[in-house]
């Protein structure tokens, strides 16, 4: 038979004072109790609970007898005891569901599904950018060569039981001060997908409240982050005749380099469709309609697809259809329409070709790029995606509705008003003067007065 639980005045310092020198309990629930060992100087609080056939106890802080500061007030410590054993039955029952996820666990998992998809997608092995981001910003990662090495984040550890908002934040605001706003935000919700299907596959073992605090604690950034990114894009703003000497300058830079037209192809296609890197790579040659003058460009493989087109049809001109006669005439329809040569080193240090394949990753045109900020004199922040940014803004000052000009690059209105509410407003109030016209008599000597006009 069970013995009946003793309970001793816990609640005030005074009562605690008259207690006898040893240990008292107090219950909480059936099997919980609140413990206060009492010495000569003051006390401790302990909890204690029901661990199968036993009980478990563990300490949980200094009472408040003497000093406010640092200590536990009675309330405090029956909040302490409290959050103290949900979170060991919480982790007995991750535990007792098999091997406890942590949030290293669910970034692995996430990681590997992401390297899994892009190397179906290029028909090679490779590492997707988000495991490059969470790897150097949560997981840490070994020396290799001349790259450093970089510890784990402590958020990494934590088991997804026990995880709560504090520690995401805290993540959050040691990520470095000059971080760009767009990587950041990337980098998050990477992190944030990666949680979110762990709690997908991990649901029976994981709180019903872990998906609120993964949305609370990984919420999207506020304005200050899309005003950077306003900010950073005024200067990649290109005008159409600086737009015509990038590609220009491509072929030239192409020639000096023996690399057959293929990077020059590559600047045309990005600079005429507005496209990302990731989806002009995968054009193929069949989507170049020459009769029907477009380009169809792939959509890109952001979010999760529900209810967008494979395609977006992009308008071209004749001189690019021209430009890309050579990568199409006498060439499958299925394969890749940008290609480049790969290379291998035989023999010590020459690199020779080997097979033809697609564009890879965007750090493959750096140096090329580079060359072309040389020989047009642009400034060294202007990066290749200011050729989309450019063609988004060339419709907009065309007047194009804000609908078409996200549909043809693949993105969403309140992308465009967002980052480039600068030009919609410029744009509608070119419209506007045009649409003014002359109010005023001819003349300006035949006014007719309007009596008792007050």
């Amino acid at each position: 038979m069970a013995k009946t639980l003793s309970e001793a005045p816990l609640t005030t310092r005074n009562a605690r004072e008259k207690l006898a020198v040893g240990l008292h309990w107090r219950g909480i629930d059936p099997e919980t109790h609140l413990g206060y060992r009492k010495g000569k100087r003051g006390g401790v609080w302990l909890v204690r609970w029901r661990n199968g056939a036993g009980y478990r106890q563990e300490r949980l802080g200094t009472a408040d007898d003497a000093l406010a500061e640092g200590t536990l007030a009675y309330s405090n410590a029956v909040k302490a005891a409290r959050e103290r054993v949900e979170a060991a039955r919480r982790e007995a029952k991750a535990v007792a569901d098999g091997p406890v996820e942590t949030v290293r666990t669910a970034v692995l998992a996430y990681m590997a599904r992401r390297d899994k998809r892009e190397s179906e997608h290029k028909g090679r092995i490779v590492r997707s950018d988000a495991t490059h981001r969470l790897e150097r910003y949560v997981l840490g990662r070994e020396v290799r060569g001349n790259r450093k090495a970089v510890p784990a984040a402590p958020l990494a550890d934590i088991a997804l039981h026990d995880l709560h908002e504090a520690a995401l934040q805290t993540w959050r605001d040691g990520l470095p001060a000059d971080l760009k706003g767009a990587t950041r935000q990337r980098l998050i919700n990477d992190l944030k997908a990666a949680l979110n299907s762990a709690v997908s596959a991990h649901r029976r073992k994981l709180p019903v409240t872990l998906p609120s605090v993964i949305q609370h604690g990984l919420k999207a950034d506020g304005n200050n982050a899309d005003h950077s990114e306003a900010v950073a894009r005024d200067s990649q703003i290109l005008a159409d005749a600086v737009v015509g000497s990038i590609i220009a300058a491509a072929g030239a830079v192409d020639a000096a380099k023996g690399l057959e037209g293929d990077f020059h192809r590559l600047i045309i296609v990005l600079a005429a469709t507005g496209a990302r890197f990731s989806q002009v790579t995968r054009i193929r040659v069949s989507d170049v309609q020459r009769a029907a003058g477009r380009i169809m460009v792939p959509t890109s493989r952001k979010g999760r697809g529900g209810g967008k087109s494979s395609y977006t049809p992009v308008p071209v001109g004749r001189d690019v259809l021209d430009a890309l006669l050579s990568a199409t005439t006498g060439r499958p329809a299925d394969t890749f329409l940008l290609e480049r040569w790969r290379f291998e080193q035989r023999g010590g240090i020459a690199w020779h070709k080997t097979e033809r394949g697609p564009w890879g990753v965007p750090v493959e045109i750096v140096r090329h790029w580079a060359a072309i900020r040389r020989e047009v004199g642009l400034a060294a922040e202007v990066v290749p995606y200011a050729l989309r940014h450019s063609s988004i803004v060339r419709g907009i000052r065309a007047g194009l509705p804000i609908r078409l000009v996200a549909a043809l690059h693949d993105t969403s209105t309140a992308m465009i008003e967002r980052h480039y509410g600068r030009w919609i407003a410029g744009g509608l109030e070119e419209m506007a003067a045009a649409a003014v016209v002359p109010l005023m008599p001819a003349g300006g000597g035949n006014m007719i007065r309007i009596a008792n006009l007050r």
